[in-house]
C-alpha cells in the first residue's frame, strides 16, 4: 500500500510540474506575440514575381499595411483585394505600401493578380512563418480552389489557411494597428475603408 501511495504521489507531482511548465510556456508564447506599440517583426517572403520581399527594406520608409487573408480567388478575399486595388492611388499618395499575405504559392498569386488586375504585391507564406511572427492564427493543411481564369480552369493549391487579420506598421517600425476582422465583425470588402480612415488619423496624430 505504501508503495502504491508513493507512486501515486510521484505521478501527481509530475503532473503538477508538467501543468506548471505548460502554463509557463503558454505565457511566454503569449508574451512573445507582438501587440500594438511593439516593434513589427522582420520577415522575408517571396513576392508574386518570385523576388524576395524583406520587411527591413520597407519599414521606416513608408507606412506598411500587411493584410493576411485565407485564400486567393475566394469571395471575401477577392472583395478585400479589389478594395485595396481601387484604394491604392489614395493610399500611395498618403505614403502607404500595401501587401497581401496568404498561404498561397507564388503561382497562385500570379493567377489571382491576373484575374483581378491587382496593382500591389502579394506575398507567399506557405509555411505560415509570417503569420506566426505577427501572431496571426493559421491552419496547416493542403486545400485548393478551382477557378476559371482567361477561359482556362486552374486549380490553386495552398498549404496553409490564414485567418483574416490586418496589420499597419507605422513609420517608426512599430505596429500601429492590429485587427482580427472576424472577431470585430468587419466585412472583408470594408477593410480598405477602415484602413484608410485609420491612416488619416495616424498621419494627423488624432
Amino acid at each position: 500500500m505504501i508503495r502504491i501511495s508513493l507512486f501515486a504521489v510521484a505521478i501527481l507531482g509530475a503532473a503538477f510540474a508538467w501543468n506548471l511548465t505548460s502554463a509557463a510556456d503558454a505565457e511566454k508564447k503569449e508574451a512573445a506575440v507582438p501587440q500594438v506599440g511593439d516593434a513589427a517583426p522582420e520577415v522575408t517572403l517571396m513576392t508574386d514575381t518570385g523576388d524576395e520581399w524583406k520587411s527591413a527594406d520597407h519599414y521606416g520608409k513608408k507606412i506598411v499595411v500587411l493584410y493576411f487573408y485565407p485564400a486567393d480567388m475566394t469571395g471575401g478575399c477577392t472583395k478585400q483585394a479589389c478594395g485595396f486595388r481601387d484604394s491604392l492611388a489614395d493610399l500611395t499618395d498618403a505614403g502607404v505600401e500595401v501587401v497581401g499575405v496568404s498561404g498561397d504559392s507564388v503561382k497562385n498569386h500570379q493567377l489571382f493578380k491576373k484575374a483581378h488586375k491587382l496593382n500591389f504585391t502579394l506575398l507567399a507564406d506557405p509555411m505560415g512563418a509570417a503569420a506566426e511572427a505577427f501572431g496571426v492564427p493559421f491552419t496547416p493543411g493542403e486545400k485548393s480552389v478551382t477557378a476559371t481564369i482567361d477561359g482556362k480552369e486552374e486549380i490553386l493549391v495552398r498549404t496553409v489557411t490564414t485567418q483574416r487579420w490586418t496589420i499597419v506598421v507605422g513609420l517608426d517600425g512599430k505596429i500601429a494597428m492590429k485587427r482580427d476582422l472576424k472577431a470585430e465583425g468587419t466585412e472583408a470588402g470594408n477593410d480598405p475603408a477602415v484602413v484608410r480612415a485609420f491612416i488619416e488619423k495616424l498621419k494627423t496624430g488624432a
